[in-house]
């Protein structure tokens, strides 16, 4: 991933600060709202430690790169786990693409779906893989290492298991579809104003091959991209706000009276070329939760494109105020 703001992503890199391993936020992120009632009665309780065994189980796999032995395995591990959870129907979609730089990546989207005879449908979304390049880091020993992606890539992906384990239990009103991508993050940092095309590789094959009708199309897109990072806050994303105001001002309006106001910052973040951009060229208004402009980068987590996305940098209090928001967003469809 991805641009972020108005400025490039080379630019952004050098906003991004090295952290060793830190001690993540204790307990939930809610009760630190003062001036947001918590008005909303949840039907299904997002449990934090369970997203974040699903995000360690992936970062024990090593690097998710596209073709590698740990991405095959990480996408049988999303299978297992969809089926587990009672999804209806699991469908992989393999193909090849080719990156940038020339190589051809076989490529896997899977998805999910929940309650598929219930005609009003939800899309949930988030990439399983991981970008094969540190080249943010500060060290630049490092620029030729895999990314371990314990929050670019993992965080998603643990949020959407923890949210299919819930709605197992607990039937919403509405479908609920949930699509795994590949090969988002394997895009040209160089000149990247001029490469947005690069990324996303796996979502817009999908969207060339979508399993919808176009009289069919889900209401609306959600997209869960690094919402796991240290007390990381979720702003209004430009794309996002662009393309479905309406749908940001409902998940940021149900976050505030749900106690996550503060976590769900209702001011403008950072515009991010993510998977959520080629989900609206398809006809499906979607949003972007993404940590776009972090206190001390002014951009994404520090740990983005580093070493450092590891397990010690992830947050179980973020998890939880993601996957709770979204939750509370899929229940009170009807």
């Amino acid at each position: 991933m991805k641009g972020i703001g108005k400025i490039t992503c080379s630019m952004a890199a050098a906003l991004l600060i090295a952290v060793g391993c830190r001690t993540t936020g204790s307990g939930d992120a809610k009760g630190d709202d003062t001036t947001e009632k918590n008005t909303i009665k949840e039907a299904a309780t997002f449990d934090s430690d369970s997203a974040y065994t699903y995000v360690a189980r992936q970062v024990a796999m090593g690097p998710r790169v596209p073709g590698s032995p740990a991405n095959a395995e990480c996408a049988r591990y999303i299978v297992r786990e969809l089926t587990r959870h009672g999804a209806d129907t699991v469908t992989e979609q393999r193909a090849s693409v080719t990156a940038y730089n020339g190589d051809v990546l076989p490529i896997n989207n899977i998805m999910g779906r929940f309650n598929t005879e219930a005609p009003t449908r939800l899309l949930l979304l988030a990439h399983y893989d991981t970008r094969p390049w540190a080249d943010s880091d500060p060290d630049q020993a490092n620029h030729a290492s895999p990314v371990p992606g314990a929050n670019d890539g993992a965080s998603g992906v643990g949020v959407l298991l923890e949210i299919a384990r819930q709605i197992s239990k607990t039937q919403p009103k509405v479908g609920v579809d949930m699509l795994f991508v590949d090969a988002e993050d394997y895009g040209q940092e160089s000149g990247f104003s001029n490469h947005d095309e690069t990324w996303a590789l796996g979502t817009q094959y999908w969207i060339e091959h979508m399993p919808y009708a176009q009289d069919a199309l889900p209401r609306y897109a959600i997209l869960l991209d690094m919402v796991g990072g240290i007390d990381a806050k979720f702003h209004r994303e430009y794309f996002s706000n662009n393309s479905a105001r309406n749908i940001v001002d409902k998940v940021w309006g149900i976050a505030a009276r749900s106690g996550y106001g503060s976590r769900f910052v209702n001011l403008d973040g950072g515009a991010v070329v993510d998977d959520h951009v080629y989900i609206n060229k398809a006809g499906i208004p979607a949003i972007d939760i993404i940590e776009s402009k972090n206190d001390v980068t002014k951009s994404f987590s520090p740990t983005w494109h580093t070493i450092n996305d590891d397990l010690d940098n992830i947050d179980r209090a973020s998890l939880k105020a993601a996957g709770q928001t979204v939750l509370n967003v899929i229940y009170s469809e009807k």
